[in-house]
C-alpha cells in the first residue's frame, strides 16, 4: 500500500492503471487500484473519473489524437470530504487546485493518455501510451463515480472496502477505542482536519496534525483517539 498527498498546482495527465492480471503480464507486476480523499479544493477545482458517455476503443484513439479525449470524460467541480473509488482500467486525472490523500496499491504502472499538448523545454512532448492504456481502460459508463456516504460523528464510516485495502473516516469531538486484536494488517492514520493524540495497548503516545500520518504496526492490539476538538482522520489498512 501507498498512502501519498498530491497537491496539484496544475492540471496532471489523464491515465489509467492496469490489472492485476494485465499488469502480471506484461510487466511482471502488481496492477494499482487507488482511491481518492478530496482535503481541500481551489474554487474551480476538478477531478476528472471515469467516461461521461459511451465510446468505443477505436473512437479512444481517435480522441486522443485530435485532443478531445476530455470532452468524454466525467468531470466533477470538487469540495473537502468527496471520495472517490478508481479501481484498475477506470481513465481520470487530477485538475488543478485539488488537494487530495490518495491511498492506493504499491505499483508504479501507470499509462499516460494524455498530457494536454504540453512540451518541455526542448518542445518536446512526454511519451503518452495509447494503445498500451486502451487494453487496460474499463469503458463501462456509471451513473456517478463518486463515493457517496452519510457523515456520522464519533463512528467509523467505511469509505472503500476492497480486496486491497479498506479505508474509513472518523470524523470526531469525542474519545474512541479502536479494537484491532482480529486485524492482520498494519494501521495507517492519515489526519486531514484537526489534530489528536493516539494512545495504543504497548503505552505509546502520539501526537499528529492535519496533513500528517501514523503508522501503527499490526502487533498493535486497541489504539485510543483522543481529538482536540474536532478532527477528521482517515483509517486504511491491508
Amino acid at each position: 500500500m501507498l498512502v501519498k498527498f498530491i497537491d496539484a498546482r496544475q492540471d496532471l495527465s489523464i491515465q489509467v492503471h492496469p490489472s492485476d492480471e494485465l499488469a502480471k503480464k506484461r510487466h511482471n507486476s502488481m496492477g494499482k487500484t487507488e482511491m481518492w480523499y478530496v482535503i481541500g479544493a481551489d474554487k474551480g477545482a476538478k477531478l476528472r473519473s471515469g467516461f461521461s458517455e459511451q465510446i468505443t476503443p477505436k473512437e479512444y484513439k481517435d480522441r486522443v489524437y485530435n485532443n478531445t479525449i476530455t470532452e468524454v470524460l466525467q468531470e466533477y467541480d470538487i469540495q473537502p470530504g468527496d471520495v472517490f473509488f478508481l479501481p484498475a482500467g477506470r481513465v481520470h486525472s487530477i485538475g488543478a487546485g485539488a488537494f487530495i490523500a490518495e491511498i492506493q496499491q504499491t505499483s508504479d504502472v501507470t499509462y499516460r493518455i494524455y498530457d494536454f499538448d504540453r512540451k518541455d523545454a526542448k518542445g518536446n512532448a512526454r511519451e503518452l501510451h495509447t494503445d498500451l492504456a486502451r487494453e487496460a481502460i474499463n469503458f463501462e459508463v456509471l451513473d456517478d463515480y463518486r463515493t457517496q456516504y452519510d457523515v456520522v460523528e464519533n463512528e467509523p464510516i467505511e469509505l472503500v472496502a476492497c480486496p486491497y485495502f479498506t479505508t474509513s473516516l472518523y470524523d470526531m469531538t469525542e474519545e474512541i477505542t479502536c479494537d484491532y486484536s482480529e486485524l492482520d494488517s498494519f494501521v495507517i492514520f492519515v489526519c486531514v482536519e484537526g489534530s489528536c493524540t493516539l494512545y495504543d495497548n504497548e503505552k505509546n503516545e502520539v501526537s499528529f496534525k492535519a496533513g500528517e500520518t501514523v503508522l501503527m504496526p499490526a502487533s498493535i492490539q486497541e489504539v485510543t483517539i483522543v481529538p482536540n476538538g474536532k478532527v477528521k482522520l482517515l483509517e486504511t489498512y491491508v
